[in-house]
């Protein structure tokens, strides 16, 4: 005789037919199997590879890799903070202390204002610009 999902999960789990810790296996199985199944558990899986290959070639120590990643939050911190600036059109890179700043502004002068913004944040060697100026 067959039984339906609902009836198993009536008769084992409500009604405490079935011990508590096969209860629980069976719920792991169910969520695994869901998120196995599911899109976003693989391209949480190969993301967290990609990021663990890049690490891994990666010729910087740890340390700088940190001081890197610290010094390009920084630039974004202060980016979104300043009122003429559009942080969120503007991509930061730090590699070795050096900044480069990739994306758009609308003038030459926002370009400018970017770089001494990046310019003056504590450990940058240098601020490179490959912005696009869109009005020229």
């Amino acid at each position: 005789m067959e039984m339906s999902l609902k009836s198993f999960w009536h008769k084992t789990c409500i009604n405490g037919n079935m011990a508590k810790m096969k209860s629980f296996g069976l719920y792991v199985i169910l969520t695994l199997a869901l998120a196995t199944t599911s899109g976003c558990f693989w391209v949480a899986v190969g993301g967290a590879g990609a990021a663990g290959y890049a690490v891994a070639k990666d010729e910087r120590s740890a340390g700088t890799v940190a001081r890197d990643a610290g010094i390009t939050a920084s630039v974004k911190t202060r980016f979104v903070a300043d009122e003429k600036i559009k942080a969120f059109d503007i991509n930061v890179d730090t590699y070795d202390g050096i900044v480069t700043l990739n994306g758009h502004v609308e003038t030459r002068a926002l370009e400018q204002r970017a770089i001494k913004i990046a310019s003056g944040v504590e450990r940058v060697k240098s601020v490179e610009s490959k912005l696009q100026i869109l009005d020229e």
